[in-house]
C-alpha cells in the first residue's frame, strides 16, 4: 500500500511501526455546534482507511479527540447561561450520532481535553524547564525559533511567515510567531497551574492526547487540509522539542468542500448540517457521494452529486437484490470465496493512495461480471456466489451497509404464483402479483 505523505510531498510505501498494527489518530471536531458536511468528509474518509486497513487483516488503533475547551465554547455557555460541560456533552452526543449513522467502526479512543488536563499541564511544564516556552504574566507560549524546520507540515517558511506577521503594539510575545500553550483566564471554565488559572493553548492538546494513548510515534495523523497551518506545524514543533520525534511517520489531509461551487461558510449561509443530508439522502449515498472525489482533492457537493450516488448505489443494490432472490428461490447458497481476479483490482486502486474514485471503477466492474453471470441462462452458482462475495466486500470496505433481502414463505409463494401465472400467459395477474412483490422491495 501506498499513501501521500504529506510532510514529504511523496506517495510512499506505507509500513507500521508494529508488525500487524496501525496506529491512527485524527484531530476531531471543537464541539460548540453541530456538524456539518465538512466535518463528515474526514469521519467517512479515514473510517474508509480503517477498513481497508483491516481488509488486507491488520488491527486499528484509531483515535480522534473532542475539543471541549475553546472561547467559542466558553461564549456560548455564557449565552445560554449554562455550564460548559451542558454545551460540549450536546455536541459531543450529537457528533457521536452523526458517527454512528454514517456506519462508522467504533473508535478505539476518543480523548477529552477536559479529562487530559494533569498531562497537558505537565506536558507545558516540561517545554518550560528545557527553555522552549516561557511565561508573561500568566501566558505560556512556545518559542518557534528554538526548533528545527518549523513549518515542515504546511511548507511554510520561516522567514517568509515573519514578513507576513501582524506584529502587534505592546505584544508580550518575544516573536509574532510564537503561539500559547496556557491563557491566563478570569472568564469560562479554568484549572490551577503553575503560572495561575486558564487553560490550554489548542495546538498543545492534540499532542499531549496522542503521547497519552500511544506513547511513541504513530503511523498516521489525519486531518483536514485547513488542519496543516498552523496546527500541525505547532503539533510538531511540540513534540519534537520535547518527545525529541514529529509524532507521525505519515501525514494526511483531506480536501475541503463546496457547495455548488462556492465554499462552505455561515457568510455565505450555505452550512449544511450533517445530520440533515443523512436524514434527507440516507448513511449510503451520504458516504457514496463523499467518497466520489479522491480525498486530498476539493470536493462539491450538489444535486448532481446527490443524484449521480443515488443512481449508482441504487445499481449496485438491485444486482444484490437479484442475487439474493434468486439463490433463495433456487436453494443455491452465497457463501463462497470472494473472486480474486475482483478482489485484487479492487485493492489495487484502494491500495494506491485510497484512491476511492478508482476504487468505485473496480467495483463496478464486479457488478457488471455479477450481473452477466445471473443473466446466464443456466447461471454457475458458484460464480455467482464468487462476484457477490466480493462485491459485498468491497461494499464494506466502503462502509456501505445494504441489507440482505431475505424471502418469507409468502413471498415464496408469491413468486411461484407469478411465474404459474406467466406461464399461463394471465399477465394481468403476473403484473398484480409482480406489483406486489416490488412494494414489498422483494423484486
Amino acid at each position: 500500500m501506498k499513501l501521500f505523505n504529506s510532510k514529504t510531498n511523496k506517495n510512499e510505501e506505507f509500513v507500521p511501526r508494529h508488525a500487524g498494527e496501525v496506529h491512527m489518530y485524527v484531530c476531531g471536531p471543537t464541539v460548540y455546534n453541530e456538524a456539518h458536511i465538512g466535518n463528515a468528509r474526514p469521519i467517512i474518509v479515514f473510517d474508509t482507511l480503517r477498513r481497508l486497513f483491516e481488509a488486507h487483516g491488520l488491527n486499528v488503533v484509531y483515535a480522534s479527540n473532542f475539543t471541549d475547551v475553546d472561547d467559542k465554547i466558553i461564549q456560548k455557555a455564557i449565552a445560554e447561561n449554562v455550564d460548559e460541560k451542558v454545551i460540549t456533552q450536546r455536541y459531543i452526543d450529537a457528533y457521536n450520532a452523526v458517527r454512528d449513522s454514517l456506519h462508522t467502526r467504533p473508535l478505539t479512543y476518543a480523548p477529552k481535553v477536559t479529562d487530559t488536563m494533569d498531562a497537558i499541564i505537565a506536558f507545558i511544564k516540561a517545554l518550560e524547564d528545557k527553555g522552549f516556552a516561557y511565561n508573561v504574566d500568566g501566558n505560556v507560549y512556545f518559542r518557534v525559533n528554538k526548533v528545527d524546520n518549523y513549518g515542515e507540515i504546511s511548507k511554510q517558511n520561516v522567514d517568509d511567515l515573519l514578513v507576513g506577521a501582524r506584529i502587534e503594539e505592546d505584544t508580550e510575545k518575544e516573536s509574532p510567531l510564537d503561539f500559547a500553550l496556557w491563557k491566563k483566564t478570569l472568564e469560562g471554565i479554568q484549572w490551577d497551574s503553575p503560572w495561575g488559572r486558564g487553560r490550554p493553548g489548542w495546538h498543545t492538546e492534540c499532542v499531549v492526547m496522542i503521547n497519552d494513548r500511544f506513547h511513541d510515534m504513530i503511523d498516521i495523523h489525519g486531518g483536514g487540509m485547513d488542519l496543516k497551518f498552523p496546527h500541525h506545524d505547532n503539533e510538531v514543533a511540540q513534540s519534537k522539542a520535547l518527545l525529541g520525534h514529529g509524532i507521525a511517520n505519515t501525514w494526511m489531509h483531506n480536501g475541503m468542500l463546496n457547495i455548488d461551487g462556492e465554499k462552505m461558510s455561515k457568510s455565505l449561509g450555505n452550512v449544511m448540517l450533517a445530520k440533515d443530508i443523512i436524514a434527507k439522502i440516507g448513511a449510503n449515498a451520504t458516504r457514496w457521494m463523499l467518497l466520489m472525489a479522491h480525498y486530498r482533492a476539493p470536493l462539491n457537493i450538489s444535486e448532481e452529486a446527490v443524484v449521480q450516488a443515488q443512481t449508482e448505489l441504487a445499481k449496485v443494490e438491485a444486482v444484490l437484490k437479484q442475487a439474493e432472490i434468486k439463490a433463495q428461490l433456487s436453494g443455491l447458497s452465497l457463501d463462497a470465496l470472494p473472486d480474486q481476479p475482483s478482489m485484487d483490482a479492487f485493492f489495487d486502486a484502494m491500495d494506491d493512495d485510497l484512491n476511492t474514485p478508482n476504487g468505485f471503477m473496480a467495483m463496478f466492474e464486479t457488478m457488471k461480471q455479477l450481473n452477466q453471470a445471473l443473466r446466464s441462462r443456466m447461471p454457475d452458482a458458484t460464480v455467482v456466489a464468487s462476484y457477490y462475495r466480493a462485491l459485498r466486500l468491497q461494499l464494506d470496505v466502503f462502509g456501505i451497509d445494504l441489507p440482505y433481502v431475505e424471502l418469507t414463505q409468502e413471498d415464496r409463494d408469491d413468486y411461484e404464483a407469478y411465474n404459474q401465472a406467466k406461464a399461463e400467459k394471465d399477465f394481468a395477474k403476473s403484473d398484480l402479483i409482480r406489483a406486489k412483490l416490488a412494494d414489498k422491495g422483494k423484486l
